[in-house]
């Protein structure tokens, strides 16, 4: 097995190659048979969302694999064994019986991987909520039940369903049951969840409101990034424009899909890279031809991406329910920095 890393560690993509002993087995058995701790209904479901490629191509999960294939698997990580619930502040926004939503600082990283096994909203959540489960599905057709959480049990996953990147502040959810969990995967995975970001793009974007519609992959120059790539994942970028300013442009992002780095790699793909994004900017930070607000940039040590508001149906109640989170003050800053300059 190889397994490749992306720069920010909460986000893994795994690269397997079929041997001959493997040739005829299904996809989602392979896959699942190679990611301890992960189920095979989640490796399932990651197979019909289109996050399990074999050749670079998307396939179903009763696919019969061929020997010297490669498969490529982009599935959140299991929540290694030493996990330790850690008392680490949280700005929790709501928070009941079945879910707790959280504005998630920008630098935290959410799932534990390979180099970082601490300081994760993954281990914030363990201390908060003092429970964990089995991932539904895991014992081939077994009902999962909610289970305190032990120095026995530390491996079982709090129930963060879907993630930011390190450098993207704003709103994730957790479940604090198996059953929450199960729902509201079900609703990310039916693509009812209302996800809105703000979004500081380079340049003036002269038209009021566009979509981005192009698949993504790993960038096949550079193995640690995603690109646009023709056969890669599906994904949908909505934007608005908010306001214009001379050098950069303030958008209100809606994502359909929830593929790595979407929003930084559709805005790129436009021309428009996120301000802040040393990753996909192209050198736009560094190349500001005015000093102060290159500074300024510079100054802001991190994307300019917020998870602004959050919907879902609540998985007890079903009545749907909504979240904002106020930009960050680094973020507020470098606006009013904009508006005083134009």
């Amino acid at each position: 097995m190889s397994e490749e890393l992306f720069s920010e560690p909460e986000i893994e993509t795994f690269t397997f190659e079929v041997s001959e002993g493997d040739a005829g087995a299904r996809l989602d058995a392979f896959v699942a048979a190679r990611l301890p701790g992960v189920s095979r209904t989640a490796v399932k479901r990651a197979v019909e969302d289109g996050d399990v490629l074999v050749g670079g191509r998307q396939s179903k999960p009763s696919y019969k694999l061929r020997a010297g294939e490669v498969v490529e698997a982009e599935i959140p990580p299991p929540v290694p064994p030493e996990l330790a619930p850690e008392d680490i502040p949280l700005e929790v926004v709501y928070e009941d019986a079945e879910v707790v939503v959280v504005n998630k600082p920008a630098g935290m990283v959410v799932h534990p991987a390979a180099g970082v096994r601490s300081g994760t909203l993954a281990n914030a959540l363990a201390h908060r909520m003092g429970v964990g489960y089995q991932e539904p599905g895991g014992g081939e057709g077994d009902s999962p039940s909610p289970r305190q959480q032990t120095p026995d049990n530390r491996h079982l996953r709090p129930g963060i369903v879907h993630r930011l990147d390190r450098d993207t502040s704003g709103l994730v959810v957790a479940a604090k049951t198996a059953a929450a969990h199960e729902n509201l995967s079900e609703q990310f995975r039916a693509r009812t969840v209302f996800k809105s970001y703000v979004a500081l793009a380079h340049g003036v974007v002269k038209e009021d409101k566009g979509r981005v519609e192009q698949p993504i992959a790993r960038d096949p120059r550079h193995r640690t990034r995603m690109a646009v790539v023709r056969g890669g994942r599906p994904a949908l970028t909505l934007w608005r424009a908010r306001r214009r300013f001379r050098r950069a442009t303030l958008l209100d992002v809606e994502i359909k899909t929830g593929r790595t780095h979407q929003i930084r790699v559709h805005l790129a793909w436009l021309k428009h890279p996120v301000v802040g994004d040393e990753t996909y900017g192209e050198g736009r930070d560094r190349n500001v031809q005015d000093p102060a607000l290159r500074a300024a940039i510079a100054k802001l040590g991190r994307q300019f991406l917020h998870a602004a508001r959050l919907g879902f149906h609540h998985p007890r109640t079903g009545e749907w329910v909504s979240f904002n989170a106020p930009l960050p003050e680094e973020l507020a800053a470098l606006l009013s920095f904009l508006e005083e300059t134009g």
